[in-house]
């Protein structure tokens, strides 16, 4: 970030491409860019720069002047400078040595080769960045310079990984704790922590040598103490050195990314035809004719002399030649977001030197969006005068048709859902004079943190709705578009909202959110209602999509994501030895305190409204659930601001000091285990008591957010003054502190132990008895008010600075790392891992949005199988990965009857159709013996079961008992087996309407 906000970048061409970088790397924030193009606006911009207007179009401005305020309004910390002058092969070119990084989109190669050979000339080179868009095919070119240092190639977060044993020998042999994978690379460095025995290896780097993936050598350890236990090492990041050649030198012996393995030679295919696309500009003075068949072999013929110069020889690709000349003069929106986000991240790379840089040329193309349209007449693809003309120069008018045609339901308006609907707004999706429609949905609000990436959103949007503004920003883009703005979060609970019938509705769903489980939920309804559904997500530089098609591809729902790892709950509540276990062990501190217990407290009163009637059925020996816990909390109860910062004494107390002294009577430092070895070795830490002490910050922090929180959820005041260090002295020096006596309880250190549920903990009858008491004493000293029976529940908002909350977490976690000696994060790290922060970055959200929307084109042409692509990318490798999805599994019940996810059977009744009427229809209908019927966990009918017989003869509307609404339930069937004693066969959801026509009876 630092070296960003020192860096100035010059960028030409204000183009759809070209405004695309400007977006992200503006919103990175670099110091300064100049926004270079000599153009004006036309109705063409409309469909390919999401900051021209039709205003702008109309009063003839030049393209950067209607760009620059909107791009400069997206941070306010870039300055943004224009630039009108001609930039061309008689240019003196003195004028980029002010810049670190020179980007240039729409311009002939004879500018791009001069120009780079000048930024690879100075000292030190200035990064050059060249970047085309032609119909379906893009590409970027970097060079910077002869010699470029990379800080951090991969930008992993080094991990810690504990050591098992090292030997003492020639050499010396590290092996991880727990057969741990170490994931390091033979020539890579790590340095030592807390070894034990082998003390002269703490703080030191060594080279390793790989020998599996649990050991590597260290070089020579034979003249070093032998190793004792414990210690940790971890993988010391190392500049790597990258070289570059200049675009002259590159372009006959191109060094290419291949991004599908399906196509291995298409980037070299590629490459030899956007080299003829230049020299056939250079001849022409102008881009091939739309639908012209002589400048299609002129373009063939050029692509031949271009391949045949190049070092690596692939056969040209015909169709892609054709394809590029037919559409050469047009702009896929999608296409030229994705290559924008990607080129977005090498201009950052070149001005950071973090992540490895893209060496040196990326290719792509979207043949498979253009293919099937070729049958269509040339005439389909001319220009009509509008904004779409561009885009119909790739699709043609009637998929530019069945596009304004399209509803659309989008899930989440964040990151992802803002690029998105940028896209919809470019590509005419969800047109109202077509009767389109964009539905949105997004329960959240924009937070500050939010404008650095979502890019629909300015500073006066902070707290106004997520899918609101959305709306207005992208009708500001295309006023075309019906967007319908929702605030609903898409779980279970809005069912009747979004109905089978509203999915049914629709042309396709999109989730743009990071909720795997609202992911899953959108996934299951698109499958049960064939829809289909375009899936992305990002995590910083890595990003993926995945496209389920009804039919054809399996869904979300068919594969699972690993498990997320667990932190033993023995390590959390006794033996953390990583941050992350302290931050956690904060994190829940807070939801059992402020969110669960209030909650609990609050959902008791409210079923048993008297606290005399409760008084009376525990003293008559009912044992009511959660009483114990609850009687507690109301004996406890404080009622003034000084009584929180009392209990946020105490809290200290017991957390930092009292922890400490239990584990350390229960295991003292020389406690053995049954195999001699000590208990305290790595990763077990011994804890060091902390004396408080309200002079330290973190202390005086802890017990103001601590005391703050409870107040919030007793509903206490207090003032400003009441926070300051001088009024919370004063209550501090009242508070006496309890004598500690050590506890005989036994401490848990079984790993694969569970946190015991304090609800289902059997309460003893001493413990009844001092309950009863406590609650006779509450009840006598009118303790039992109707505000003694509310607490309020927090929820952790980690947005907000003000409310105390990562006050408290931060605090609480750095208290006990430093009771553990563990190295504390700061604020901003135990916000990320307390807020589960999934970071985003523009670059990575423009591309997967932009794959995402080309996938959209195929779906709405229903395009076969072997059109579609999902893609998996990490931009700082970088790597691109383009696959096919999953096709479709074929599940065998018997006898050659087959299913598969998407198949649903179905069964119309009527108002006496019997259970044993739907079995027969079944067997008719599907040639196969229904043995067991479920409707969601009500078993209707099971053989086994006793009396389950005599449902056979029971109507449906009986068993069922649907709504008067109900149109049709899904039921859950199993069949016979081929042989006896054999489990029962599954098969697909059999839909049963209750009426003839399906519809309400």
């Amino acid at each position: 970030m630092h070296q960003m906000a020192q860096s100035s970048v010059f960028l030409s061409g204000m183009g759809g491409l070209g405004v695309e970088i400007a977006k992200n790397i503006v919103l990175a924030g670099v110091k300064a860019v100049t926004l270079h193009d000599t153009k004006q606006c036309e109705t063409w911009d409309l469909g390919s720069n999401f900051f021209i207007r039709k205003e702008d179009v109309v009063s003839q401005r030049r393209r950067v002047e209607a760009v620059s305020p909107r791009v400069a309004e997206l941070n306010p910390y870039v300055h943004v400078d224009t630039c009108s002058s001609a930039l061309d092969d008689n240019t003196d070119l003195s004028f980029l040595r002010k810049y670190q990084c020179v980007i240039l989109t729409e311009a002939r190669l004879s500018l791009q080769k001069r120009v780079n050979e000048f930024c690879h000339s100075q000292q030190p080179p200035i990064r050059f960045i060249g970047c085309d868009a032609y119909g379906i095919c893009v590409r970027v070119f970097c060079d910077f310079g002869g010699e470029f240092e990379v800080s951090d190639p991969t930008g992993e977060e080094p991990k810690e990984i504990f050591i098992q044993s090292i030997t003492q020998d020639s050499p010396g042999v590290v092996t991880c704790m727990d057969n741990q994978p170490h994931g390091l690379q033979t020539g890579q460095s790590v340095v030592f922590r807390e070894v034990n025995g082998m003390m002269e290896l703490n703080s030191t780097a060594r080279q390793v040598s790989v020998l599996s993936p649990h050991s590597f050598a260290i070089g020579d350890t034979s003249q070093l103490q032998p190793y004792a236990h414990g210690g940790f090492f971890v993988l010391v990041k190392t500049p790597k050195t990258y070289k570059f050649e200049t675009m002259e030198q590159q372009l006959c012996d191109p060094q290419v990314l291949t991004p599908d393995f399906s196509k291995p030679e298409a980037p070299l295919q590629i490459h030899a035809a956007m080299f003829a696309l230049d020299t056939f500009q250079e001849q022409h003075s102008r881009l091939p004719n739309i639908g012209c068949l002589q400048d299609a072999e002129a373009l063939l013929k050029l692509t031949e002399e271009v391949n045949a110069t190049l070092k690596s020889k692939t056969p040209v690709n015909t169709e892609l030649v054709r394809c590029l000349s037919r559409t050469a003069r047009g702009t896929l929106p999608p296409l030229a977001a994705a290559v924008g986000g990607v080129a977005s991240q090498e201009v950052l790379k070149a001005i950071t030197g973090k992540f490895a840089p893209l060496q040196q040329w990326l290719y792509l193309d979207a043949i498979e969006v253009v293919r099937p349209l070729q049958s269509l007449s040339a005439e389909d693809f001319f220009p009509r005068g509008d904004r779409y003309d561009g885009l119909r120069a790739c699709v043609g008018e009637s998929m530019c048709l069945e596009l304004h045609k399209l509803r659309v339901f989008m899930v989440g308006c964040g990151a992802i859902g803002c690029e998105m609907l940028k896209n919809f707004a470019l590509l005419g999706v969800g047109l109202t004079k077509s009767s389109g429609e964009v539905c949105i949905t997004d329960p959240d609000l924009i937070e500050k943190s939010n404008l650095n990436r979502q890019f629909l959103f300015r500073p006066h949007h902070i707290q106004k709705p997520k899918s609101t503004t959305a709306a207005e920003a992208t009708h500001d883009i295309n006023p075309d578009l019906q967007v319908d703005a929702h605030l609903n979060k898409v779980c279970p609970a809005t069912e009747n909202i979004y109905s089978d019938s509203f999915f049914t509705s629709l042309n396709l769903v999109v989730t743009a959110l990071d909720n795997v489980e609202a992911r899953r939920y959108v996934d299951s309804r698109c499958v049960s209602n064939q829809r289909p559904l375009l899936d992305s997500g990002t995590m910083g530089t890595k990003g993926h999509t995945e496209i389920i098609v009804p039919n054809l591809t399996e869904s979300y729902n068919s594969h699972r994501d690993p498990p997320e790892e667990e932190i033993p709950f023995c390590t959390l509540k006794s033996f953390p030895s990583v941050i992350e276990h302290t931050i956690q062990w904060a994190r829940d501190k807070f939801e059992n305190a402020f969110v669960h217990k209030p909650s609990m407290y609050s959902s008791f009163w409210q079923t048993h409204s008297s606290a005399e009637v409760v008084l009376q059925r525990m003293q008559a020996g009912e044992s009511l659930e959660g009483s114990f816990q609850v009687i507690k909390l109301l004996s406890r109860r404080p009622s003034q601001w000084e009584q929180c910062v009392t209990i946020a004494r105490l809290k200290f107390e017991k957390y930092f000091k009292r922890k400490a002294l239990q584990l350390l009577h229960s295991f003292p430092l020389d406690t053995r285990l049954k195999d001699g070895s000590l208990f305290w070795q790595s990763p077990k830490r011994p804890p060091a008591p902390i004396d408080f002490d309200l002079n330290d910050s973190l202390h005086f922090t802890f017990i103001v957010s601590t005391a703050r929180l409870f107040a919030g959820i007793y509903n206490i005041p207090y003032s400003e003054t009441d926070l300051s260090e001088e009024a919370v002295t004063r209550i501090l020096s009242d508070v006496k502190i309890p004598e500690y006596k050590p506890s005989e309880k036994c401490i848990e250190t079984d790993e694969t132990a569970k946190k015991p549920d304090q609800m289902k903990m059997p309460v003893s009858s001493e413990e009844e008895r001092e309950a009863i008491i406590q609650l006779e004493q509450a009840i006598a000293t009118d303790r039992v008010t109707p505000e003694g029976l509310q607490m309020t529940p927090l929820q952790f908002e980690k947005d907000d600075d003000s409310n105390g909350h990562l006050d408290f977490v931060t605090s609480a976690s750095s208290l006990r790392a430093r009771m553990y000696s563990i190295e504390p994060a700061d604020r901003l790290k135990t916000k990320r891992i307390a807020g589960k922060i999934i970071p985003a970055i523009a670059t990575a959200t423009a591309a997967v949005a932009g794959l995402v929307a080309l996938e959209l084109i195929k779906v709405v042409g229903g395009y076969g199988f072997e059109s579609f692509k999902n893609c998996f990318f990490n931009l700082a490798i970088p790597v691109v990965v383009l696959t096919e999805p999953a096709p479709v599994k074929q599940t065998l019940i018997r006898n050659n009857i087959y299913f598969s996810i998407w198949d649903c059977w179905t069964i119309f009744g009527h108002e006496d159709f019997t259970l044993s009427d739907f079995m027969n229809a079944v067997r008719e209908k599907y040639g196969i013996e229904p043995t067991m019927v479920v409707h969601g966990v009500k078993m209707l009918y099971v053989p086994v079961m006793p009396g389950h017989s005599k449902r056979l003869k029971l109507t449906m509307q009986k068993l069922i008992k649907p709504s008067v609404d109900r149109r049709y339930v899904d039921l859950t069937v199993s069949f016979a087996p081929e042989a006896d004693g054999d489990e029962d066969l599954p098969g697909p959801p059999v839909r049963y309407y209750f009426s003839p026509d399906g519809e309400t009876p």
